[in-house]
């Protein structure tokens, strides 16, 4: 008993803290959905994550406090799954070091035919452009299949066996008549 009188400021001054943080998370937890209404997207997901770990951590902490086993309960692993959120939103906000996307351009002429069968002008303009990069493409096989043509045959030419001595017919191993 003699233990209460001295923990009784300590308890006050927590009370009193407590109130100031309940009235400093007010605006942000009372209006939440209002307040992130008006937010772009990728900030909304900031704040959510942000109002969910701050609640998660608070609990972790009362656990801990508690001497409960905090790092086995289920509040935890929520907090890993915040943190899994961060990485997310972290990689959403930094533009792409390379593009990994190829574009399938056969596909994407397809959807440019398709849609823009009405447009005659366009439409006409495209089917130039695809005979245009067509045409390009036959000349650089054609270049391609000559070039690969002429150099298999000068290597054939210059190679060492086009230069063999003929072969003569006849039995020149053995010569000794058997008697």
């Amino acid at each position: 008993m003699t233990d209460i009188p001295t923990i009784m400021p300590d308890v006050e001054r927590l009370g009193s803290q407590l109130d100031n943080l309940e009235d400093a998370l007010e605006p942000l937890l009372g209006n939440l959905s209002e307040m992130s209404s008006q937010l772009p997207l990728l900030d909304r997901a900031k704040l959510f994550s942000m109002a969910a770990y701050a609640i998660e951590s608070l609990l972790f902490s009362s656990l801990k406090i508690q001497g409960a086993d905090a790092q086995n309960h289920a509040v935890f692993a929520e907090l890993k799954r915040i943190q899994q959120y961060f990485a997310k939103i972290k990689a959403a906000e930094e533009p792409a070091g390379q593009r990994k996307l190829v574009v399938n351009q056969e596909a994407a002429a397809r959807v440019l035919k398709a849609d823009l069968s009405d447009n005659k002008p366009l439409s006409a303009k495209l089917a130039e452009k695809i005979a245009e990069e067509r045409a390009r493409a036959l000349l650089k096989a054609a270049e391609s299949k000559k070039r690969a043509a002429d150099d298999a045959t000068e290597p054939a030419a210059s190679s060492p066996s086009s230069q063999k001595k003929p072969k003569t017919k006849g039995k020149a191993k053995n010569t000794k008549s058997k008697k």
